[in-house]
């Protein structure tokens, strides 16, 4: 009987292309994905500690794959592994740190030559995450990310490209090259993250190219002209703000000013009016007054970000901020959340209307919903709509979550 497995991920783009990695290297080696309801021989959870939430999201879910498959082997890794192996006590776990991670399969077919720590295909997804670096250098005063991933290091070029070829052979379109600080990627041999859409901008058969998150100062002239000049590459960008105000910005040890965030984004709708961001904004940061809050609004209001996700501010063990003084009441920070959220929806909004009448083009994520090469999301209406499919849209109207358009 061959073994059946469970793969969990939770947290970033990085941790699902991981855990997808996982999936590979299980089916390469014989075992088959267990299906719903059938327990599994094997289980693997990828854990997130970014934020409080997440962390105790990474225990109860694997209480949850613990208690459902009492007799699998269990083993958790990521940024919250030690802290979730000692949460769930009641079964032993085998923990692998973060800079074992790749080598985890190892412990389960200790005298198997296994495949290469790398996908050929993204379950479920139309668009495929590939990652193209790890660890970070930042050191950001909230952060425990450099402490659980370690250092910066990136993958090499050639590799990269090979694990790109195979993802466009099994038919993905859409490609977005991820990594926990994308803008420290170096390619292993001074190469940019410029030279690396450069070279997959030319592979037959990539449609669309995104980019992950990234900080303003990693966002160089060099790589704003291939964001505008590659033919592949989607003009949108995910552009780490965490907060409008300069002070704040400082007590967070980010590398940037709000006026750098604000070139960098009138750089790139110069170059492109159709160009679209997204961000990040932490609120209830210690120390943060209105006035402080007031000017994450403003960017908010200026930008008009297709989407923000919005973070309360989730004090981490090790890092400088959780010994921060002048912490925020818990319903300050809640309500910061709430409004700065009220005034997302509706600059999302605003920014959508302004494509209505319009025709795109639209990659189907299911079979009526999918999104622009812009990133704004569609509601499609027609017939014979399949996932994955690229199909020119009439964008006829605009809802509170999304445009709605109909097959041109």
């Amino acid at each position: 009987m061959k073994k059946k497995f469970k793969v969990a991920a939770l947290g970033c783009r990085t941790n699902q292309y991981e855990a997808e990695a996982f999936r590979t290297q299980l089916e390469r080696a014989g075992a088959q994905s267990a299906q719903k309801g059938e327990a599994a021989d094997v289980c693997i959870v990828n854990t997130c500690g970014v934020t409080a939430s997440a962390a105790r999201d990474s225990i109860a879910r694997a209480r949850k794959l613990a208690q459902e498959n009492p007799r699998a082997a269990l083993f958790v890794t990521g940024c919250h592994a030690k802290e979730v192996g000692e949460a769930v006590s009641e079964r032993r776990i085998l923990v692998i740190p973060n800079e074992k991670k790749e080598e985890l399969l190892s412990e389960l077919f200790p005298k198997k030559e296994l495949a290469g720590f790398a996908i050929d295909s993204f379950a479920e997804h139309t668009r495929a995450f590939l990652k193209v670096q790890d660890g970070c250098n930042s050191f950001c005063s909230y952060c425990i990310i450099p402490y659980v991933r370690g250092r910066s290091r990136s993958r090499s070029l050639d590799s990269i490209l090979i694990e790109l070829r195979g993802l466009l052979a099994r038919g993905y379109r859409e490609v977005v090259l991820t990594g926990i600080n994308i803008g420290d990627f170096d390619g292993g041999e001074q190469e940019s993250l410029a030279s690396l859409l450069r070279a997959a901008d030319g592979l037959e058969g990539l449609e669309r190219i995104r980019l992950s998150s990234i900080d303003p100062e990693d966002v160089s002239e060099e790589l704003c002209s291939a964001l505008l000049f590659c033919k592949k590459s989607c003009p949108s960008l995910h552009l780490v703000l965490q907060s409008g105000s300069n002070v704040t910005l400082k007590r967070m040890h980010r590398s940037y000013t709000r006026q750098r965030f604000l070139e960098v984004v009138s750089r790139l709708k110069k170059g492109c009016s159709d160009f679209t961001f997204t961000t990040d904004v932490i609120v209830g940061f210690p120390g943060e007054t209105e006035r402080d809050f007031e000017e994450s609004l403003e960017v908010v209001r200026e930008v008009e970000f297709a989407k923000v996700h919005v973070f309360p501010y989730s004090p981490r063990e090790r890092t400088r901020a959780a010994l921060f003084p002048d912490r925020l009441p818990q319903a300050v920070v809640f309500a910061r959340k709430k409004r700065l959220l009220q005034e997302a929806q509706e600059r999302a909004f605003s920014l959508r209307e302004r494509f209505v009448g319009r025709e795109m083009e639209v990659l189907l994520e299911g079979k009526a919903r999918g999104r622009t090469a812009n990133f704004l999301p569609v509601r499609v209406e027609g017939r014979h709509l399949k996932p994955n499919q690229m199909v020119p849209v009439k964008l006829i109207a605009n809802d509170p979550m999304s445009l709605v358009g109909r097959v041109a």
